[in-house]
């Protein structure tokens, strides 16, 4: 079953195309992970999937509701406990228990400590677990080992293992080699005319 289908896309930041002409589909139990130098676009076809901005051209095709984003912003609420923040995101979502998101990024031991208190690899453990609690198909991911020591990438690895195998996809923009069964998009070869000037219906520059 298709999850996503992206088809001719082309998206801007700041009034200028990064990249135009892509096209690729992603399956349940797929991952697809997108490569390419710093400045080409990667993290504005991210938000273009995740609907945070709109494409120039081109379609995006997938289901209602299916999209868990996640980007360099952990989404925490420094007040709260670990568990809090958990359980927060659990009812914007609609989800319940989270102790498996607790133990999949080993945060059981800091499940009353408050997210202000946690350090950077600490508060990217935590908002990578939000993802558990989103009972959301797709993950849509941009650069989500930042701050992780290898123990945690590792463990970060198998938590998307996880959600593949139980029928979930994953799109992610990363530089380092996750040991995931996964396709790999350049996006070098779509990179638009550095004149490529727009100003898409929507387009709000602030957010590019």
């Amino acid at each position: 079953m298709s999850l996503l289908a992206v088809h001719d896309l082309a998206v801007a930041r700041g009034g200028l195309r990064t990249v135009e002409g892509v096209s690729f589909t992603l399956d349940a139990g797929q991952a697809l992970i997108l490569r390419g130098p710093n400045g080409i676009g990667k993290t504005t076809l991210l938000r273009t999937v995740a609907g945070l901005q709109p494409p120039v051209t081109g379609r995006i095709e997938m289901p209602d509701d299916a999209v868990a984003y996640a980007a360099h912003a952990d989404g925490l609420k420094g007040a709260l406990s670990v568990t809090e923040n958990l359980v927060f995101w659990a009812q914007v979502f609609g989800g319940g228990d989270v102790s498996a998101a607790l133990a999949a990024m080993d945060l059981a031991a800091l499940a009353d400590r408050p997210a202000a208190a946690l350090s950077a690899g600490q508060k990217r453990r935590l908002g990578l677990a939000r993802l558990l609690v989103s009972r959301r198909p797709l993950w849509v991911l941009d650069e989500p080992t930042v701050s992780l020591d290898a123990a945690s990438v590792a463990r970060f690895a198998d938590m998307v293992r996880g959600h593949l195998a139980q029928g979930g996809a994953a799109l992610i923009a990363t530089h380092i080699d996750l040991g995931l069964d996964a396709r790999v998009l350049d996006l070098t070869p779509f990179r638009a005319r550095a004149d490529s000037v727009v100003r898409p219906a929507g387009f709000n520059e602030a957010f590019a």
